[in-house]
């Protein structure tokens, strides 16, 4: 597996002679199998040898690892870290599910976890989910025998909206908790343990395509983090091209990475960009001043290599460029810029939002970023507050 994921000798071999070889190799199969991309399994790999070392595996072989650990021991990257270390340990037959509470309600809980556990098999990390869900919703009930026949819609509605006043949750969140306990209900009206109707009259809140917008950083960012890149250091010159294809041209990190100098039609002054997500190839203006801070950069900074890429680094082992999040994240938040979003794909979105103010049309700034679908662009109008601002305050007293 290892062959097939990476191609210098060094790195195949630094996975190859990792602990738990075998596990690892499996679980990466077993996701390739599932369709998961070359990237992402690029990205899983290196993780689980982090894995390894923080839960301690090598020295608890046949041990099985609490949720609660995986917290307590996950790295920068805690969301990553705990994702896949839960996948791949719940994989291995190594997670521990802790016990669902007992109380007066403990055996329809019990009850239903059989039953997703059997009759739908369903995984331990989902039955455990949605029994949590429920169990917490059950116990803000008014009754007091364990019996559901007198509970209605109003009290499943009150004992969810106990649950969700604790503050802090998201509307995705609730829809999810609303989900499985339409489904808890739905399983208890089959067995008469409730009025019927009652899973049905449970609403989600709605949850909109576009309820959330890309958030990135301001123009008048972008612009101090290319005045960064002022000078003579080797660092800066190749930094600052790379910056200006990702906030200029709202490239992907990806595409910026497998820019080739093929891809430069410097007669025509035209670059050529095969989309990440598409692999189709769209072909742009070469703008002056990108153009020449490319120039730079391969006349004074750009080793000699084989390699056809672009971007490489700068000290041996000569190779491509691959990670572009420090290259931009750190250098954002050097600036103290409080955008939740510090790398690559949110110039992306500073692009976008900047010509939008600009008042290029949603079609134009589609183009402009290889949208295929009119909606994947809708969502950056409702980022132009300072558009709005002017709608709202013109006089419609000569139009109305």
């Amino acid at each position: 597996m290892f062959e097939e994921l990476f191609s210098l000798p060094a790195v195949r071999a630094r996975h190859r002679n990792a602990p738990l070889v075998e596990e690892r190799a499996r679980f990466l199969r077993y996701l390739s199998e599932l369709g998961l991309s070359r990237r992402t399994l690029l990205g899983f790999a290196p993780l689980l040898l982090v894995i390894v070392e923080r839960l301690d595996l090598t020295n608890r072989l046949g041990v099985s690892i609490a949720q609660d650990e995986i917290r307590q021991k996950a790295t920068t990257k805690r969301d990553a870290f705990i994702s896949v270390a839960t996948r791949w340990l719940q994989f291995l037959g190594r997670l521990e599910q802790p016990p669902i509470p007992i109380n007066r309600f403990a055996d329809k809980i019990s009850a239903f976890a059989d039953f997703m556990r059997n009759e739908k098999s369903l995984s331990p990390v989902t039955i455990h989910d949605r029994c949590s869900v429920v169990q917490s919703v059950l116990d803000r009930l008014a009754t007091t025998d364990g019996s559901l026949c007198g509970v209605s819609v109003g009290d499943s509605d009150a004992a969810l909206l106990g649950l969700i006043n604790q503050g802090g949750y998201t509307r995705r969140t609730i829809q999810g908790w609303t989900s499985h306990l339409r489904v808890f209900f739905r399983f208890a009206e089959a067995r008469g343990w409730c009025r019927a109707g009652l899973a049905a009259a449970i609403q989600s809140p709605r949850v909109f395509r576009h309820s959330s917008v890309p958030i990135g950083p301001s123009w008048d960012d972008v612009r101090r983090l290319l005045a960064m890149t002022e000078g003579d250091r080797p660092l800066d010159i190749r930094d600052r091209a790379v910056l200006m294809l990702l906030a200029i041209y709202g490239l992907r990190a990806e595409e910026v990475r497998h820019l080739c100098l093929e891809d430069f039609d410097w007669e025509s002054e035209k670059i050529r960009v095969v989309c990440a997500k598409t692999r189709r190839v769209r072909t742009y203006p070469l703008v002056r001043s990108v153009g020449d801070a490319i120039l730079r950069y391969v006349k004074e900074v750009r080793p000699q290599s084989v390699h056809r890429q672009l971007f490489l680094t700068l000290l041996p082992p000569i190779r491509p460029l691959r990670g572009l999040w420090d290259l931009v994240g750190k250098r954002l938040q050097k600036l103290g810029v409080t955008s939740p979003r510090h790398g690559p794909h949110a110039l992306r979105h500073a692009c976008a939002t900047h010509l939008l103010a600009e008042g290029f049309s949603l079609k134009e700034i589609g183009d402009h970023l290889g949208h295929q679908q009119p909606n994947t662009t809708r969502i950056y109008a409702k980022v132009d507050f300072t558009g709005l601002q002017k709608v709202a305050d013109f006089d419609l007293g000569g139009v109305l």
